[in-house]
């Protein structure tokens, strides 16, 4: 005769409280065991609020009074209080943008997404811009999951160790994946990491296929760092994997910085994306009905001065702050004679410290970006104050280089590269618009006559038929100045560093900088500074 012990209530009790956590565990898909789907209540509809954020980009602190982690918190800690499923996820890039983030290897934004207690995120092509050290210490650093279903290491796992993830709640369960876009290959340090890729669309296939057959998940949604604008022809864009593959119900987009006002739709599946540094925030609302998504509604919400700081967010951040603020003194070189600037000479002639900073936009592109340029240019009225003899400081750099300008490396065919310098030949004297070009640039201007000659890219006349690629700064991508030639470039690859960034470092492994011109720019019957 079998008997039967009375169970201690502590121990039930123990015993049903380690089940209820089960509802919000991640697995990777290892157990061969049979796995049963959630139970729910038949025709019973369930929610799920869905957050997500993209290309945060070390936007630490708030801007023009959008963005700011410790804002984020609050937030995301409002809605958590008045919503049971919270889902909250990222679509990559977390890396790259602020100096205060860059200076950390972005440590503080790490921290903060695991005291917001992100769900999900998954990696962005900047993710490896530096060494795959500085990789695995963010992953290492991370409370969160990194989910990547494109991405494999050496011994034939996953970057991050998920291939996907699965989150079970009341009612229905959640698959989720992550893909990568493969222009990663070609524009950060991808190559020296001893990763590769599996094709975006056979890779969310695969995912998928787990997800739905083998985890039965009946939602799944994929977390994309591919873009939704077609950067080349080959380029896989979240509208075109979602056309490819189906059984995905929400596409997260991140990589091109998209601002949606309202969701779109592939096929079954819906595509949103929250616009870039945690200005937004996207809130969707899906509805599962025994156990599949019946309804999706969407809409973002702008992280502004609405919401006040988080008192503990604050707490962790503002160490790093206050480290950053001490380090802007830090010497990061010396100049060996005073960089003029005079009555803003950068919008009238070739200046010593617009030659400095292009030159040094240049070398940073080439060699630590390991990125094939034929030259670089800025609006001379970008750079707003001199650089006078002795120590340099961050902080006389960012004097200089006040402005956050990104720097991005586009294409132009050669007849629109002389379309580009017909356009300049016009640029008054005195005007914003006013280039200043990296060595590799050779041309004479006669002002009156609104003409160039003698233009030569590398030593050469410019080839009309030959493909070009150049770096400048988002603001004259989008037409700024007047430029409105280059909103025609093509194959944009979004570098998410600030020139001031290039520019320090460039002074840091030059140790002494020396002002010089060299002909570079010969102007004729224009106004000349000494």
């Amino acid at each position: 005769m079998r008997v039967f012990r009375k169970v201690p209530l502590v121990l039930v009790t123990a015993l049903l409280l380690a089940f209820s956590l089960l509802a919000g565990c991640e697995t990777d898909g290892s157990s061969s065991s049979e796995i049963k789907p959630p139970a729910w209540e038949v025709d019973k509809a369930y929610e799920l609020v869905l957050l997500h954020t993209n290309d945060h980009h070390g936007r630490v602190l708030p801007v023009d009074g959008l963005a700011g982690l410790a804002e984020r918190a609050t937030f995301v800690k409002s809605v958590r209080e008045a919503e049971t499923n919270v889902l909250l996820v990222d679509a990559g890039d977390i890396n790259t943008g602020t100096a205060l983030s860059n200076m950390f290897a972005a440590e503080i934004d790490i921290k903060a997404y695991n005291l917001m207690g992100y769900d999900a995120v998954t990696f962005g092509n900047h993710e490896f811009d530096g060494d795959r050290a500085k990789l695995d210490a963010q992953i290492e650093l991370a409370a969160f999951p990194f989910v990547s279903s494109n991405i494999q290491t050496s011994n034939g796992g996953f970057l991050g160790g998920n291939q996907y993830l699965v989150k079970n709640y009341d009612g229905f369960r959640v698959g989720i994946i992550g893909i990568t876009t493969l222009r990663t290959e070609q524009i950060s340090n991808f190559s020296n990491m001893n990763l590769s890729f599996v094709p975006e669309i056979s890779a969310a296939e695969s995912a998928v296929n787990l997800l739905r057959n083998k985890e039965k998940a009946g939602v799944v949604i994929a977390l994309t760092h591919i873009g939704s604008v077609e950067e080349t022809t080959t380029h896989v864009t979240s509208q075109k994997l979602a056309a490819a593959v189906t059984g995905i119900d929400i596409i997260i987009d991140g990589h091109s910085h998209s601002k949606y006002t309202v969701p779109t739709k592939e096929g079954n599946t819906w595509i949103v994306s929250a616009n870039e540094w945690g200005k937004y925030v996207g809130q969707g609302s899906l509805t599962i009905v025994n156990g599949e998504v019946t309804g999706f509604s969407w809409a973002d919400t702008a992280i502004d001065n609405t919401y006040t700081a988080d008192t503990a967010m604050m707490a962790l951040l503002q160490p790093y702050i206050d480290q950053a603020e001490e380090s802007l003194k830090e010497v990061v070189g010396v100049a060996a004679d005073d960089f003029d600037f005079g009555n803003r000479w950068t919008r009238y002639q070739e200046t010593a410290i617009g030659n400095m900073i292009t030159d040094a936009n240049y070398w940073y592109v080439t060699e630590v970006l390991n990125q094939d340029i034929d030259f670089v240019f800025h609006n001379g009225g970008n750079i707003r104050a001199n650089l006078t003899q002795g120590e340099l400081t961050r902080e006389d750099i960012l004097t200089v280089l006040p402005f956050e300008n990104i720097l991005y490396i586009v294409s132009f065919k050669g007849d629109k590269i002389l379309e580009l310098f017909d356009f300049i030949a016009t640029v008054p004297q005195g005007n914003g618009g006013f280039p200043q070009f990296s060595e590799q640039v050779r041309y004479t201007l006669d002002v009156p006559g609104e003409t160039i000659t003698g233009l030569t890219i590398g030593g050469a006349p410019v080839d009309p038929d030959k493909i070009y690629r150049f770096c400048t700064n988002e603001y004259l991508l989008g037409g700024g100045d007047e430029y409105n030639v280059l909103t025609e470039a093509t194959d944009p690859y979004n570098t998410s560093l600030l020139l001031s960034t290039a520019v320090i470092e460039y002074i840091e492994k030059e140790g002494t900088i020396t002002p010089a011109k060299d002909g570079r720019m010969v102007i004729v019957d224009g106004i000349i500074n000494p």
